[in-house]
């Protein structure tokens, strides 16, 4: 078993982040030694709202407030393996409230933008990304990133379909997208992302 390196923290969050890796991740498929690390590299509770800090490590989405969260650690162990990030990526990431995805891949890739979902309205940081990551499910993934995309770039995302959340991994091909979806997983929706309502009679 390779190695895992955590980051110089309090005692308490140190145990905690262990029990993560060892007790949720590895137990579920993450085991890519170069993801734990890059997780156990970065504290949870210091991209969480101080009176729900003491939630970062635990299996489920944690509340981060205005309708938003931050996703369970699977889903974050589960996004970086199927993306593969590598020095010679370029990535955007697209937030939901917590900087901590950004901060995470920040450790493996060679440079990272990121974008609050709110925010995509407004334009994008960059083009010409080979990876984006979207940090929560998405009813629609916008065309601006789709756009944003370089040519046989990929995307990885949760996708809401019927109600139900999905790991997807995208890539772009002769200008268009297409996914395959990889896990159903529980993933926060992320409103400013939902697919827009359609009548029907």
């Amino acid at each position: 078993m390779s190695e895992i390196h955590y980051a110089p923290q309090g005692a308490e969050a140190g145990t905690a982040r262990r029990a993560m890796i060892d007790s949720q991740l590895r137990t579920c498929g993450v085991n890519e030694p170069w993801v734990l690390s890059a997780l156990a590299s970065v504290a949870r509770e210091d991209y969480l709202p101080a009176a729900n800090r003491a939630a970062a490590y635990i299996d489920r989405a944690v509340p981060l407030g205005n309708g938003r969260a931050l996703p369970a650690p699977l889903f974050h162990g589960k996004v970086l393996g199927a993306a593969e990030p590598t020095a010679q990526d370029k990535v955007l990431v697209v937030t939901a409230g917590s900087d901590y995805l950004a901060a995470v891949v920040a450790r493996l890739a060679g440079s990272v933008d990121k974008v609050d979902a709110a925010d995509l309205g407004k334009g994008l940081p960059g083009t010409g990304y080979s990876l984006i990551l979207i940090d929560g499910a998405a009813g629609e993934v916008p065309a601006v990133l789709n756009d944003a995309l370089a040519a046989d770039g990929r995307i990885v995302t949760g996708l809401v379909e019927k109600g139900v959340s999905r790991l997807a991994l995208g890539r772009k091909v002769a200008g268009a997208v297409s996914y395959i979806t990889l896990a159903d997983l529980g993933i926060p929706a992320i409103a400013e992302l939902a697919a827009p309502k359609h009548w029907s009679f």
